[in-house]
């Protein structure tokens, strides 16, 4: 196998193992010659779109607008709608799974496809509904290439993308490629490797069929990273816009959800995804998005993958059956956005969000109405009274103390760049601010939230941190005045199932509650997270009344797409 990284717009590492074939003994390196299979389809969506952008085509087409040979193409139904080329594209026509009967076609004679598809592909869903991953439907996209530019299919690839890229050592055809860079596809038969995946160009090279190496698709890869953030910047050199490659890389059809085996003691790792246009969408709650596509073949296997946020990304081929590159290259990955050398690209708030921030801040200071009314948009007196708005911003400033001050270990967050939500230092507590503009040509604020967290009183501390002593057990203190409708049992498993999952828990900062007998705190954890801790006293008599201990609510952090 080979494999590379880039970082910064280029190709700064690149190593092999293994050996090129069973009679060279050196292994391979960036400019060796691999089948990239499934990979291929990015090649194949990028085609489509730039001919989209020319006005060839549209991608709510009837696919058989472009492709004759379906005009008798049988629905799934008869209200079922007619498949267009976005359904092909997201793997959303109907048509039924294909692996592996689909790798086996890739040289499948033209006119032996035109007769496959006059006769009419079977359907098992109706289009435009749900995911179903088809090798098939893209090798109709090929034809749909070949009929709009007028030109066969990977002549169109060749002089439309791989020239002006540069990718000089890519292509359809095994026999363009040097015999001392070509790497043979074997498969593993007992003790013995056969050769295979020697299929010529067919009907499906437009689901499989590129050949590549890593430092060609080091270029590739870069081009989709460079599509972030949008920007006013000209252009560039590459033949498709950048906004048709971040449309590439959003996902169009999502997968269904799953949770894969794990441990009973860890939280279940909830898998969800997404199909875009010839690529994977991969949200993760640590790291942000990932996008990627693998490919599986007779002989080979690979996988390329990046990190949009932090412009790194990993490619790795295999020249094995079904190598199992995915999981290599993704751990690879993932290690190094964790490692975090190179800075995550977040969402920048707007300059219009900065000085709506900086105005709230002057209102908590000192309250004045013509501030007021330059700031807020036509809603926000309508959506409470401005009298009420400021006795509540008022009490909430009074219940902290002033100075106000911005705190280092609460940065301020921004999901979209028309908004923010940050936290200010009291002198005795904090405040919670949230602020959104609107869409207007001169943003107003139309949003304001001020909500008072102030310290818990030393009652809710004690407390609370003889729960967290006692939480590996899940008992309760002995001595601790415990109310009938709190549930024993219950706060007792939780405890211990946080014991489990988190490791050792410490309270940390506030983040609700009236500091006198309620109280949630986020936890300081020995491993995962986030958690936190809710303590609710009985304002009468003292007495616990609730204890939980909770997996806190959390989303991806904004990203500069």
């Amino acid at each position: 196998m080979a494999w590379g990284v880039v970082r910064d717009g280029r190709l700064v590492h690149s190593g092999g193992a293994g050996t090129v074939s069973q009679q060279d003994p050196t292994p391979p390196g960036p400019d060796h010659v691999f089948r990239i299979a499934s990979m291929t389809k990015s090649f194949t969506a990028a085609t489509i779109l730039l001919l989209r952008d020319e006005g060839r085509l549209r991608l709510d087409d009837p696919v058989a607008q472009h492709v004759p040979a379906l005009e008798g193409w049988r629905p799934y139904a008869a209200d079922a709608t007619p498949v267009t080329i976005r359904d092909l594209l997201t793997m959303s026509a109907g048509l039924a799974t294909d692996d592996p009967w689909g790798d086996r076609q890739q040289g499948l004679p033209l006119d032996a496809f035109e007769r496959l598809l006059a006769a009419g592909p079977s359907v098992a869903l109706p289009p435009g509904v749900t995911f179903e991953y088809s090798n098939l439907g893209y090798g109709i996209l090929g034809r749909v290439v070949t009929s709009a530019a007028g030109r066969e299919y990977c002549e169109v690839v060749r002089d439309r993308l791989l020239v002006p890229l540069g990718m000089r050592s890519t292509g359809y055809l095994e026999e363009e490629v040097p015999e001392d860079r070509l790497m043979h596809g074997y498969a593993r038969l007992g003790d013995e490797l056969v050769r295979e995946g020697r299929d010529g160009y067919g009907a499906l090279a437009a689901m499989g069929g590129v050949f590549s190496t890593v430092r060609d698709l080091a270029l590739w890869v870069l081009g989709f990273l460079d599509a972030f953030p949008a920007r006013d910047d000209p252009e560039g050199p590459h033949p498709l816009r950048r906004a048709s490659r971040r449309e590439m890389q959003q996902g169009h059809r999502p997968y269904g959800l799953s949770i894969p085996a794990h441990a009973a003691d860890e939280a279940p790792p909830v898998r969800v995804g997404a199909y875009g246009f010839g690529l994977e969408v991969i949200p993760d709650l640590e790291l942000g998005t990932f996008v990627a596509h693998a490919g599986g073949y007779p002989g080979f296997g690979s996988h390329m993958a990046w990190h949009p946020a932090s412009g790194l990304g990993v490619i790795g081929l295999g020249s094995l059956r079904y190598a199992p590159m995915r999981p290599a290259v993704n751990e690879a990955l993932r290690a190094l956005v964790e490692a975090g050398t190179t800075p995550r690209r977040r969402v920048a708030a707007l300059p219009q969000t900065e000085r709506a921030v900086a105005a709230v801040e002057r209102l908590l200071e000192a309250w004045d109405d013509a501030a007021a009314d330059a700031l807020f948009a036509m809603n926000v007196d309508l959506d409470e009274p401005r009298g009420r708005r400021r006795a509540a911003v008022e009490s909430a400033v009074a219940s902290v103390g002033r100075p106000l001050r911005q705190a280092a270990d609460r940065p301020a967050t921004s999901e979209t760049p028309a908004e923010r939500t940050w936290w200010l230092r009291g002198e005795r507590g904090w405040l919670r601010v949230e602020a959104k503009l609107t869409p207007e040509p001169s943003p107003r604020l139309q949003w304001l939230v001020v909500e008072a967290v102030p310290d818990p009183g030393a009652a809710l501390v004690g407390i609370a941190q003889r729960l967290l002593d006692g939480a590996a057990d899940g008992d309760l203190p002995a001595d601790l005045p415990v109310a009938d409708a709190l549930d024993r049992n219950r706060y007792a498993r939780s405890a211990r199932a946080a014991s489990l999952r988190f490791g050792s828990l410490r309270l940390g900062l506030p983040r609700a509650g009236d500091g006198t007998t309620t109280a949630t705190w986020e936890l300081a954890v020995e491993r995962g997270g986030p958690a936190g801790l809710r303590v609710v006293l009985d304002a009468a008599t003292g007495m616990l009344v609730e204890a939980s201990l909770t997996v806190a609510e959390r989303a991806a952090a904004g990203e500069a797409w």
